[in-house]
């Protein structure tokens, strides 16, 4: 079986000299039913295979912050897809005929794995830090870093086109 992230024709690996670690506090854990073999590649994917059960559980330090979040808000999820690799510059996804740039694609393959969604909040329960999500494309254990609301007057919605 090829490795999954060994490098495909046109791809370029970022040197290990180069990378740098930052600090970042977690605020807790995605849940899901994906696995590594098995994650859908984006959120339009996950929504078509039933969601994938998908939660957030909110460290205990974290959870009043979840107060004035209620069912129903649309939220943008920041979380670290801490299986990915790092040093991918440039790419050459499946899907495309040449390779490309690593900062023109959505990849999870990136100097900082740090992946978004736009998901709408289905339960919440702060006390026990449980917020249920309509779908997640990240696979179960993913590290949770922010919760922002998504707002209409500010956010572009997910179903825009590209200009």
């Amino acid at each position: 079986m090829r490795d999954r992230f060994a490098p495909r024709p046109g791809e370029l690996r970022l040197s290990a000299k180069a990378q740098a670690d930052a600090t970042l506090s977690f605020v807790g854990t995605i849940r899901s039913d994906w696995r590594l073999d098995d994650c859908p590649k984006n959120l339009r994917r996950a929504r078509e295979r039933s969601g994938g059960n998908a939660r957030l559980e909110i460290l205990p330090p974290y959870r009043p912050a979840l107060s004035g979040l209620a069912p129903g808000d649309g939220l943008v999820l920041l979380y670290w897809m801490s299986h990915a690799p790092r040093d991918l510059l440039r790419q050459h996804p499946r899907h495309r005929d040449a390779p490309a740039g690593t900062f023109a694609l959505r990849s999870p393959a990136r100097p900082n794995p740090i992946a978004l969604a736009a998901v709408r909040c289905v339960a919440l329960d702060i006390a026990a830090g449980v917020v249920g999500v309509d779908a997640i494309d990240a696979v179960d254990g993913t590290p949770l870093l922010d919760i922002k609301p998504w707002l209409p007057t500010v956010d572009i919605p997910p179903e825009a086109a590209r200009d």
